[in-house]
């Protein structure tokens, strides 16, 4: 129903996987003490590279329903034993530490407890053929929403009676302990906290996240390298062959590298050399794919996007033309941008200059960011 793409939970919101915005309140949040994933043994790929670096136990594999995914999930937990358990869906990517917290504590009263959203609209009863047969009051309805909490041994409980009894039907965690005996209690939910369904779901939480994103910003950055002994240098991500190799601390990347400086700029945050100091050992020979990454992390950490990146490399030598699209693409991969959002360009200095007498590479970089509005304490 979420159309092209891919499993929905993998698909890409606002430049970041709907699973990562799914998995990362849990596994940041102070009461959490693990996370349990459940995926299809068959998207591993694609899970692992959506999550990057979030830290949660090892998946297991799902069930043919969703409730035999539950239950894998809270079999693979038992040897935890813990008090608590919040089931929730991987669609479900607004969850807020508030909302989690919530959950936490609203499972004391009952021991089962789930959020919900009270009905705004008239809701119509009809039969197989569409008529109207009933209007229920809607002051006593809500939508239901996760994550569900438990305390974990009646859970289970309830999920491994029903699957003794071949019970495979409910569709949320809820039902099936209120199938159990079990008083469910409410708590508040989040209207925010909606599930991505369709494609058109996923078109207004893109325009929504990125009219939240509205503190745009643009950095510029400069890079050169000399040449000394060597049979290849490093640009772009690529290693490209050539009859000189650069002299550098690290790979000497400087397309890179003016990247790098140029995100940092967008972000006010120093430059690549005051994260990366030429006179530390570590960063000796280091691959400077390390540095954009880094980069990109810190914009995300603000929470933030990278809207576009450009590079203009200046040289005699190699050619740059037949290595454009290559090179765009591995920027791409480097950063999780679109490739439609990265520029490669090259230029020579008519043999003027340093670049001129081939006795080295320059580059300069730019790269347009978006912010939230109130990240450094400025409004909307």
């Amino acid at each position: 129903r979420a159309g092209a793409g891919g499993p929905k939970q993998y698909q890409t919101l606002a430049g970041r996987p709907v699973i990562a915005r799914s998995l990362e309140p849990f596994c940041t949040h102070a009461a959490v003490i693990a996370v349990q994933p459940v995926t299809n043994p068959d998207d591993t790929a694609l899970f692992v590279e959506a999550v990057g670096d979030l830290k949660f136990r090892p998946p297991v594999a799902g069930g043919a329903t969703r409730q035999g995914s539950v239950r894998a999930g809270l079999e693979a937990l038992a040897e935890l034993k813990p008090d608590i358990v919040l089931i929730h869906d991987a669609a479900r990517c607004f969850v807020t530490p508030a909302l989690i917290s919530r959950a936490i504590a609203a499972t004391a009263k009952t021991g089962a407890a789930l959020p919900v959203a009270p009905v705004t609209d008239t809701i119509k009863q009809v039969d197989a053929d569409g008529a109207v047969i009933a209007t229920p009051d809607r002051a006593g309805l809500r939508i239901a929403q996760t994550p569900q909490a438990f305390r974990f041994d009646v859970i289970l409980d309830a999920h491994r009676r029903a699957a003794a009894e071949g019970r495979d039907d409910f569709t949320d965690d809820a039902a099936i302990a209120e199938w159990a005996g079990l008083t469910v209690s409410t708590f508040e939910g989040d209207a925010a906290n909606m599930k991505l369904t369709t494609p058109e779901d996923f078109v207004r939480e893109e325009s929504r996240l990125m009219a939240m994103l509205g503190d745009i910003r643009t950095g510029t950055g400069y890079d050169v390298h000399a040449f000394g002994e060597g049979d290849h240098v490093w640009l772009c991500g690529l290693k490209v062959p050539h009859n000189r190799g650069f002299l550098a601390h690290s790979d000497g990347d400087v397309g890179l590298h003016a990247l790098v400086d140029a995100i940092l700029g967008a972000l006010a945050d120093g430059d690549i050399g005051s994260h990366f100091p030429p006179t530390d050992p570590q960063w000796k020979g280091a691959a400077s794919d390390k540095f954009l990454k880094y980069a990109v992390d810190r914009v995300t950490a603000r929470g933030g996007r990278i809207a576009n990146l450009e590079v203009t490399m200046i040289c005699e030598r190699p050619k740059i033309g037949p290595l454009r699209d290559p090179m765009r693409q591995r920027i791409a991969e480097i950063t999780g941008v679109p490739v439609s959002r990265v520029a490669v360009k090259a230029t020579t200095s008519e043999k003027l200059g340093f670049t001129g007498r081939e006795e080295g590479i320059a580059a300069t970089a730019s790269a347009t960011i978006r912010l939230p509005f109130g990240a450094d304490g400025l409004g909307g």
